[in-house]
């Protein structure tokens, strides 16, 4: 039987049958009135068999229905609609040889006709694609044959345009994919297909800015979820996870339901900070997957990135619940303990994971996920201070072939950071003769020389490196050693070689921070102001140029409103670093709030980046001497005074020891002075 929604087509066909097959006396002498008559009545009941067929899936009646539209055809081989039609219905039935051999004839008898070659390139069309997911190069060239035919003898054919620019860039020929797109928009200027094609080829070209433009423009004219979440993908690759979520967000209101829309939107909202609504929108999805252990994770990230680590932690063991046996919920676990500066539990969970997984033989998948825990590992030790256990644990990377210039950079770092100059020297002589070719190696080697005081030398061994393929790497850390040194006119100059390599707003915005930093150490201070804001408009997220211009200003002792809220606003965006909480300390020294200072001085010291740092020891020194706490700031200029002989003499300032030493002795004429009262 026949849908009832089909009756009323199917009544308007029978009757355009039945006025066919009534000639009028106009047309009863003339053969062409005659055959357009007989292509009229074939197709009419060409187009009744087809819907017969589609509307109780016959193959019979499809069948019948080719048998009407080829006769159709022999009364007049231009009808278009036709070979449209037996174009659907053959591929339907799976019979692409046949459609190619109606098309093929048609040519022969009329190379010109351009619904025969429209034909013939839709079957290839639907050739290109193998079962086992191959190309079939063969209908890859002649579908693209075809419709360079098509659209040379139809230019206004737009939807033809569309698949050739498709075809093309199955091909990898941009250039005539992007003419193609464009051909069509030249006839369609909202064409969508036109529009979203040819952002991908900008986006395979780098393009990403026009990509996005040509989706903007596809997605204003014609908003739908397809075009939504391709223009959510272009500023994904891009790192604008801000506007991607608010693209994904309206193809959600299209498609509620859509879980893979939500997913990716709450992704999207994580990776752009927007930590409320993403765990609004993973609170919903974990309501309708419960047993979906990546929902909690994500959340456990969530809760992580608002410091809010008891449900973090409550999070991951949600997630430990449905996965009992997986490694993420592990992982995630050890970044919360990490997070919260608890980086003995954090050695020790990772360390568990190692445990866990150790076997004889590794793939090759596994060895390189073992070494990334192994450096992760002799991170959070060299952190903690544990530099034995950290070498140990940048040597078993070693899992991985060719991992041994990693392996020798990371342990000529911990040496650094345990201001064992003579290992590093030692380690980093070794690995430059393994390894003299290798960037890191090179780099760290250089750096070792700094620290000892041969800044010329290593000045020298990088200046080797500038070799084009990473010189604004290289100009930076040349920035650094002439900065050392104290040579500051080299130093502008490599900044200035540096800013005319960088392309991105970021890139250029470190160069200023850089510059900026560049003239403080000169006491430039005014130009130093101007540096650092130019950062901050090529970079508003930029907390360390908020940190270093807040603290500029805060030791100066001027504009200290100003400096505050420059470094609050650092501070909340990373809470747990340390140089920042130090900032925050020194500008509430500044301006008498001593209570305040202390805290925050008190937790940056408690902080594993900046524990040792002699200026936190020697500015908590001073609040405690501002507090009447005398033997409190003599331990604290006492630290500090250590931690300047132990640093490598480059970063270390004579006037600042000069200073720390003058406040540590008026402290103990001091002390001695309330003893005897």
């Amino acid at each position: 039987m026949i849908r009832s929604g089909k009756v009323l087509v199917l009544a308007c066909v029978l009757a355009a049958v039945s006025l066919a097959q009534a000639p009028s006396a106009q047309n009863q002498t003339s053969a062409a009135a005659d055959n357009h008559s007989a292509a009229y009545y074939n197709y009419a009941m060409g187009r009744l068999y087809a819907l017969m067929a589609q509307a109780e899936g016959s193959q019979d009646q499809a069948l019948k229905a080719i048998q009407y539209f080829k006769d159709a055809l022999k009364a007049d081989p231009k009808a278009g609609e036709v070979y449209e039609e037996l174009t659907d219905l053959y591929l339907a039935l799976s019979k692409p040889a046949d459609a190619i051999a109606l098309a093929t004839d048609t040519l022969k008898q009329d190379p010109e006709n351009v619904d025969a070659h429209r034909m013939l390139g839709r079957v290839y069309f639907s050739m290109i694609s193998k079962s086992n997911q191959q190309i079939d190069e063969r209908a890859l060239r002649m579908a693209l044959q075809e419709f360079q035919k098509v659209t040379e003898k139809d230019p206004k054919d737009a939807d033809s345009w569309v698949t050739l620019g498709k075809l093309y860039t199955g091909t990898n020929d941009t250039a005539n994919a992007e003419k193609a797109y464009n051909a069509a928009l030249a006839v369609e200027p909202d064409n969508e297909e036109a529009l979203t094609g040819l952002a991908m080829v900008y986006g395979n070209l780098g393009d990403t800015a026009k990509a996005i433009e040509k989706l903007k423009a596809a997605t204003e004219k014609n908003p739908n979820e397809r075009s939504l979440m391709i223009l959510a993908k272009a500023y994904e690759d891009q790192k604008d996870y801000k506007d991607a979520a608010d693209a994904l967000r309206k193809a959600l209101e299209m498609q509620p339901e859509n879980d893979r829309l939500s997913r990716s939107l709450a992704e999207d909202l994580l990776f752009s900070d927007q930590f409320d609504e993403a765990l609004k929108v993973y609170q919903d999805i974990a309501s309708r997957s419960p047993k979906d252990p990546l929902i909690p994770l994500r959340m456990a990230e969530i809760y992580r990135g608002k410091h809010d680590f008891a449900n973090a932690h409550k999070a991951v063991d949600a997630a430990k619940k449905v996965d009992s046996d997986g490694l993420e919920p592990r992982q995630e676990e050890v970044r919360i303990y990490q997070d919260e500066g608890k980086l003995d539990q954090a050695i020790a969970g990772l360390k568990s994971i190692l445990d866990d997984t150790a076997t004889k033989v590794y793939s090759k998948e596994a060895a390189q996920q073992r070494a990334a825990w192994c450096e992760e590992l002799g991170m959070l030790n060299s952190q903690a201070g544990h530099y034995p256990e950290a070498i140990e644990a940048f040597k078993q990377m070693s899992v991985v072939k060719d991992s041994g210039p990693t392996i020798a950079y990371e342990v000529i770092e911990t040496y650094r950071a345990a201001k064992d100059l003579a290992s590093a020297q030692r380690e980093a002589d070794a690995d430059l003769k393994k390894f003299p070719d290798e960037y890191q190696v090179v780099r760290a080697h250089a750096d070792v020389l700094a620290d000892l005081g041969k800044t010329d030398e290593a000045i020298k061994e990088l200046r080797g490196l500038l070799n084009g393929t990473r010189d604004r790497a290289t100009l930076i850390a040349l920035t650094e050693l002439y900065e050392k040194g104290k040579k500051y006119d080299e130093a502008a100059q490599a900044v200035d070689e540096a800013e005319k390599l960088s392309t991105s707003d970021e890139e250029k915005a470190d160069v200023y921070f850089m510059r900026g930093a560049l003239l403080e150490r000169q006491k430039k201070f005014d130009a130093s102001e101007e540096a650092f804001r130019k950062s901050l408009v090529l970079n508003p997220q930029n907390h360390g140029a908020m940190n270093y211009l807040g603290y500029m200003l805060a030791d100066r002792n001027v504009r200290l409103d100003e400096a505050y809220q420059l470094i609050q606003k650092a501070v909340d965006m990373e809470p747990d670093n340390g140089a920042y909480l130090d900032s925050l300390g020194w500008v509430y020294f500044r301006q008498g709030k001593l209570t305040e200072a202390e805290n925050s001085l008190s937790k940056a010291i408690a902080r594993p980046d900046t524990g040792q740092d002699p200026t936190v020891h020697e500015h908590l020194g001073e609040v405690y001497y501002k507090l009447g706490k005398t033997k409190e700031a003599i331990a604290q200029w006492t630290v500090s005074l250590k931690a300047y002989k132990e640093q490598p003499p480059a970063d270390t300032d004579p006037e600042e020891v000069k200073k720390v030493s003058s406040e540590l002795d008026a402290a103990r004429v001091k002390l001695a002075q309330e003893t005897k009262r």
